[in-house]
Parts: structure tokens; sequence; C-alpha cells
């Protein structure tokens, strides 16, 4: 399955690479990483409401068990608060910068993978 083009606000790609070089690195950031490469940044005014952004809540569907979420996807710092979803958990990495309607194949763990389709998105600043 090839990658779904990605965008990304200048905010977010210079806080998520921030937030890399100020922890030890782990393998979780090598995901991330890859995601922030091969997105495309723009200024925040133009980035597209359906986009996922730091601290949108995402409504995505595992199609693998049709289960859907719906969390706010943020820094590790705030994953005290309930739904939430860490940028740095493999699910997290795949969804900043998909929009709506986008599937992605994300790692499960255990050489399983599955599909993650976005449904919804929502941002309040």
């Amino acid at each position: 399955m090839k990658k779904p083009k990605l965008i990304i606000s200048h905010e977010d790609y210079d806080g998520l690479h921030s937030m890399i070089e100020n922890e030890e690195f782990a393998p979780s950031h090598a995901l991330l990483i890859d995601e922030l490469e091969r997105a495309k940044t723009v200024d925040k005014v133009k980035l597209p409401s359906n986009v996922v952004r730091m601290n949108s809540t995402v409504t995505f569907t595992m199609l693998s068990t049709q289960k859907t979420f719906a969390l706010k996807l943020v820094y590790p710092k705030d994953t005290k608060e309930t739904g939430t979803l860490s940028i740095l958990t493999p699910v997290g990495s795949a969804l900043i910068g998909l929009s709506i309607g986008q599937e992605i194949e994300w790692p499960l763990g255990n050489s399983k993978t599955t599909i993650v389709h976005i449904d919804s998105i929502e941002y309040s600043e």
C-alpha cells in the first residue's frame, strides 16, 4: 500500500522536531521522523481544516477490527487526560498530517498491520 500524502503546519513540524531533539532517542521517534520527512509543510493558516494536526480530535476506524476511536492527538506530556493519544504511539505517528477519508497501513507489532481510516477531525485552538 502506497503511503498517502501528508500536510502539516510549520508550527507542528517545528514543535515535533524540538520534542524529538530534547528527548532520549527511542524507536518510536524513528516512525515519527519518517512521517515528518515526507510531509509537505505549510503556514498554519493554510492548513486545511480536514487535516489531522496536533491537539485535534480524530475519529478513525481500524479496518481489521472495525473498531472506531475518537482520540485527541497530543504530545506525550499531555497524555494524562483521558481520550488522548500520544504522537509517539505508532497510530499517533500514522495520523499526523492525514486528511479525512485517507487510509494508511500501520504496524501493530508481531509482524501484523492494520489499515487506519480517517473518519472525521475536530480542532479547536
